[in-house]
């Protein structure tokens, strides 16, 4: 009788966990970075090839890093959002990090693109992606391999980071951008590191 009561104790701690973790919402991950200072990096500038930028050019200043990628589908879908945020000229930057442009988009077989094509490929295509849709971006720094993105614990793009003037990330959104978490989460955020 004894083991029916430790079967039944187990198996209602298995419903309470199940229970709650479908009632977590999978776009809000705990980021390690958040707190801390935002990675180093120093990566060519899309459209300006003598340029490179990193976190401490930003020193200063609140500013925003969006993760991106042309052959991203949630990116088309946040993209008109932080069209608008720049055009409505707030102040905030936003630093573009495209993500692994090419080796990301699993309808290209990287290995029949020569080594040497890689970087030009990415670049054409970026530029043309930002030329069709928009360009929210005060700067768009190239990870053509992906190794920044690993830095920042990159999972998936879209992803966005609020970084504040010294440098420090203080939040971490995964997922496109919408009108929602812009005016409640980002914009208050924002306001607040400003002052």
């Amino acid at each position: 009788m004894n083991r029916y009561y430790w079967i039944l104790g187990a198996f209602a701690a298995l419903v309470v966990l199940l229970a709650v973790g479908l009632n977590l919402n999978p776009r809000e991950v705990p980021s390690p970075l958040v707190g801390k200072p935002a990675p180093a990096f120093r990566l060519a500038v899309l459209g300006q090839a003598d340029k490179t930028i990193g976190p401490e050019d930003m020193k200063g200043k609140v500013w925003l890093l969006n993760v991106w990628a042309s052959w991203c589908v949630s990116c088309r879908q946040e993209h008109p959002v932080l069209v608008d945020f720049s055009r409505r000229g707030n102040g905030t930057p936003i630093v573009g990090l495209n993500y692994k442009e090419l080796r990301g988009d699993g309808a290209i077989d990287m290995r029949r693109v020569p080594a040497e094509q890689e970087v030009p490929m990415a670049l054409e295509r970026a530029a043309g992606w930002l030329k069709e849709h928009g360009d929210p971006y005060l700067l768009t720094a190239m990870d053509i391999d992906g190794r920044v993105g690993i830095d920042y614990g990159v999972y998936g793009v879209p992803e966005t980071y609020v970084i504040d003037k010294a440098g420090i990330i203080r939040m971490k959104h995964t997922g496109p951008v919408s009108p929602q978490v812009l005016n409640e989460k980002i914009l208050p955020l924002v306001a607040e590191l400003n002052k």
